[in-house]
């Protein structure tokens, strides 16, 4: 049963993702700076991350089936002691050798536990909330997302510099322990089984019924699903590799500021789904596509700084503002695009779409990378060539897809699907 209020069962979720985000930023980012200490390549953990992110994209699907088979407050308790007891299990096997493997061991354990729970996870979030509370829970993830990777890095230095490796990972595992501690509060009712799979249906049958309902019965999430991945792509190339090439490698920078304009950038996603939260009631869908185009236009500026007679720090100054905007527009964006599409599924196909949504993001993001990381790299001398036509492109999409949002707000959810 959904309630019309933040309530006991949502608080709980919170607190737990809260935990849980702490364990696995800090531990990743102290396995990063090991790595880095053993080895003095930052390739390498490069293929580490990568090999662990090849499960997450190939395993989603299946969180997504186990989460409408399966009462959800078991999946994430069991979930999330096994992450513990792994975590601290890799904490003795480092200490026998092997440690590269044992990393690369414990990332790609890590990361397939991670597809069979998020999708679980956001899957919880329409069966705890309803109305204007399911946008306001959206943001309120969102958020925590957003300050546990800010504040995470620093815990994460402090301890390994500190202490090592060995108390990190025993802290990880509490973090993992604590949220399963959380979780088991949790009150879910199980998946009705009138509505839901029957026992013994093939999983081949769900994947079928989850594809016709996005293909025939809304079509709109999936093109809603097409565009938040392509906004996604556009994201990983242009914030997460464009940004810190730019300021480090063109502008000649210090990390200095490169650290301060990350910090700035994750306020801004934090403003972001702030305003969602606080404007949940007023927020149109149509608006959406101005969003899209808003992020288009502010790579132009961007662009045109590396064209114009300006110094670097003048230059730092304007991609500072344009990717803080894009920031604060993506975080809007994204809340937004899972609350609509939540609305618009039925519960007993929650967690099989959400897990379409994180496998399509998850499949965006490195594309993204790589696309861009090569194309900075073949315009180092002339960065206008990949920032103003992309900037372009991105708002004419976001042009063209006007009439999709307003043919998508007008057409409401048909009452077997409506969720709140």
């Amino acid at each position: 049963m959904r309630d019309t209020r933040f309530h006991r069962n949502f608080v709980l979720l919170i607190l737990g993702q809260a935990a849980s985000l702490t364990g696995n930023y800090t531990l990743k980012f102290a396995l990063s700076m090991y790595v880095l200490e053993q080895t003095g390549s930052a390739s390498v953990f490069a293929s580490l991350l990568a090999l662990s992110m090849l499960p997450t994209v190939l395993l989603s699907p299946f969180g997504g089936i186990l989460a409408d088979r399966v009462n959800r407050r078991r999946i994430m308790v069991a979930l999330d002691a096994l992450s513990g007891a792994v975590v601290l299990a890799s904490a003795l096997v480092l200490s026998l050798g092997n440690t590269l493997f044992s990393i690369g061991a414990l990332l790609v354990i890590l990361s397939i536990l991670g597809a069979l729970e998020s999708p679980t996870v956001q899957a919880c979030i329409p069966q705890m909330l309803s109305g204007a509370n399911l946008a306001r829970g959206n943001a309120v993830v969102s958020q925590v997302q957003a300050v546990t990777s800010l504040f995470t890095p620093f815990l994460g230095s402090v301890v390994y510099a500190a202490f090592g490796l060995p108390p990190v990972l025993w802290g990880a595992a509490a973090c993992f322990f604590l949220t399963a501690l959380l979780e088991r509060q949790i009150h879910l009712e199980d998946p009705d089984p009138a509505h839901g799979p029957r026992p013994g249906v093939p999983l081949r049958e769900d994947v079928r019924t989850c594809l016709h309902f996005l293909r025939r019965e809304q079509p709109g999430i999936l093109k809603l699903l097409l565009l938040a991945a392509l906004v996604s792509l556009f994201v990983a190339g242009t914030a997460v590799v464009g940004f810190p090439y730019l300021v480090r490698t063109v502008l000649g920078l210090s990390a200095e500021h490169y650290g301060a304009a990350e910090s700035a950038m994750g306020v801004s996603a934090i403003l972001g789904s702030l305003f969602v939260g606080w404007r949940a009631q007023t927020l149109r869908l149509r608006r959406l596509a101005a969003v899209f185009v808003g992020f288009g236009l502010c790579l132009l500026p961007a662009g045109l700084a590396f064209l114009l007679p300006l110094g670097p720090l003048a230059r730092y100054a304007v991609l500072l503002a344009v990717f803080c905007a894009c920031q604060f527009g993506c975080s809007l964006f994204s809340t937004c695009a899972i609350t609509v599409i939540q609305s618009r599924t039925p519960e007993r196909l929650m967690g099989k779409v959400m897990s379409y949504v994180f496998t399509l993001s998850m499949c965006a993001q490195p594309v993204g990378q790589l696309l861009y990381g090569a194309l900075f790299d073949c315009f180092s001398h002339a960065p206008y060539w990949v920032l103003l036509p992309s900037g372009l492109l991105v708002g004419l999409i976001g042009a063209a897809s006007v009439p999709f949002f307003a043919a998508l707000e007008e057409t409401p959810p048909a009452p077997s699907q409506t969720q709140i």
